[in-house]
């Protein structure tokens, strides 16, 4: 990543690349442990109260999968961070309004990545919410 003016970059055709060797890792790291922490409870207290659920576990999915690209894990890990901060622009707790905020958090972020978000990991997600697999486990290639 070469510096072209003062706080920009040429990213160039190796957009991932760049953003590996920028700060961005740790921001990832920190969002990742967050996720990974905090998701399944989160999800386990709301999911029957948010309409958004299965897209949510999707990108649950998706953002741990390990042949997604780097920006994109990147841009589902902060969408879901946000998504399991306690407080947050609209707290939860407000009903009827408290999941406004992170829907279009959630909504943004896939329709960003939409064509990342494969039909193995909404299955995964409908079967995560139907209680048919252990949830705890991203890896979608049926490890343990």
């Amino acid at each position: 990543m070469k510096g072209t003016a003062r706080g920009q970059f040429d990213l160039g055709e190796n957009a991932d690349t760049a953003l590996a060797d920028s700060h961005l890792p740790q921001v990832m790291a920190r969002n990742e442990s967050k996720v990974r922490l905090g998701f399944w409870a989160k999800i386990a207290r709301v999911a029957r109260w948010i309409p958004f659920s299965e897209d949510v576990v999707a990108a649950y999915y998706c953002a741990f999968d390990s042949k997604t690209p780097f920006r994109v894990r990147g841009t589902l890990l902060a969408a879901l961070a946000y998504f399991i901060l306690p407080t947050d622009l609209i707290p939860d707790i407000i009903l009827g309004f408290g999941f406004t905020d992170d829907a279009a958090v959630i909504a943004t972020a896939i329709a960003l990545v939409r064509n990342h978000i494969t039909a193995e990991h909404r299955d995964a997600a409908k079967k995560a919410l139907d209680g048919n697999v252990t949830v705890r486990d991203p890896d979608l290639t049926g490890s343990a």
